[in-house]
């Protein structure tokens, strides 16, 4: 079994136990709890990455997965990588690293982006990542971008829990959100293609 194969494996596996976790309280197993973790952008983006890591595997022939897996992998792990920088400078700093880096979330906000960076970056290195390709791997980010504006903003249906709205800055941290999520596009492919 090669290494990219094994890395694959272990981030669908974690990331399942991981997120399997989230359905289990003090009070035992609870349908809601783990729902309510579903409006997280880390828990939707391990999610990703984690499928994406099971396709990669399951469409692999002559050693190459098919194209639209690597993309969605690609895909994956600029999504994971959003979440460990956002969790690094932002999240971390505000609620406290204590919190973050503990128990599942260990995983889920470093071990698990560090391990899809690490396998798409130096293991996965079928295709060419160029332009325009690389901002595919923005759409996570726009699209949960606009789904939080609406829940939180609009409908109201949502607490702030990310604070992106604090003092009403809610512009402000979209665009930052929008702009790190293209930064971390362009590191990715710095990255990726450095090692050619």
């Amino acid at each position: 079994m090669t290494l990219d194969i094994l890395t694959n494996i272990l981030i669908f596996a974690l990331t399942g136990i991981a997120t399997l976790s989230c359905f289990r309280t003090e009070e035992g197993w609870k349908l809601q709890s783990g729902m309510q973790a579903l409006r997280y952008f880390t828990i939707l983006s391990n999610l990703l990455c984690a499928a994406a890591s099971l396709l990669f595997i399951l469409t692999l022939t002559q050693q190459d997965p098919a194209y639209w897996a690597w993309v969605l992998k690609y895909t994956g792990t600029a999504a994971v990588t959003v979440t460990l920088l956002t969790v690094l400078f932002f999240l971390g700093p505000t609620i406290g690293y204590r919190l973050l880096l503990t128990g599942r979330d260990f995983y889920l906000h470093l071990c698990g982006p560090l391990l899809a960076l690490i396998s798409f970056c130096f293991l996965e290195r079928e295709y060419e990542l160029g332009f325009p390709l690389f901002l595919v791997g923005m759409l996570p980010v726009l699209l949960y971008g606009l789904v939080y504006f609406y829940e939180v903003i609009i409908r109201r249906r949502w607490e702030d829990f990310y604070g992106y709205n604090k003092n009403g800055r809610w512009p402000i941290s979209m665009a930052a959100m929008f702009i790190g999520s293209f930064l971390v596009c362009v590191l990715i492919r710095a990255v990726y293609n450095l090692c050619e």
